[in-house]
């Protein structure tokens, strides 16, 4: 059975780091592409990063520069460093496992999950 657990979030100032991490279990990588979404209340799900099997990453155009995707396979966790943050930035962020033919369209691949986990929340103060 698939199973996703993110840890790491928390409470930071405008241009603090925050690094995210996901345990993830029962997954075949190179069924999935692994990735983040996050989602703030009365808003969809936003795509924020993705990537392969192979190790290709997409970013959101919102966060390209400033967050970094990666993935240990043999420690079956998946990354996300987030540098400069910005009060934008808060919100309830997932790990999630999607169809690797949607890892380059991030919004698609973030409503087409096969599995993902509670969620761990950021919140960026100015």
């Amino acid at each position: 059975q698939e199973q996703l657990v993110e840890s790491g979030g928390g409470s930071v100032q405008t241009g603090g780091s925050l690094r995210l991490s996901c345990a993830a279990s029962g997954l075949t990588y190179r069924s999935h592409s692994l990735g983040w979404s996050r989602q703030v209340p009365g808003k969809e799900r936003e795509g924020v990063a993705t990537i392969n099997s192979d190790g290709d990453t997409r970013y959101a155009d919102s966060v390209k520069g400033r967050f970094t995707i990666s993935q240990d396979k043999d420690k079956k966790t998946l990354y996300l460093q987030m540098n400069d943050l910005k009060p934008e930035d808060t919100a309830m962020y997932y790990c999630g496992a999607g169809p690797p033919r949607f890892f380059r369209f991030l919004d698609l691949w973030a409503k087409a999950l096969d599995a993902w986990g509670r969620g761990t929340e950021v919140t960026v103060s100015s």
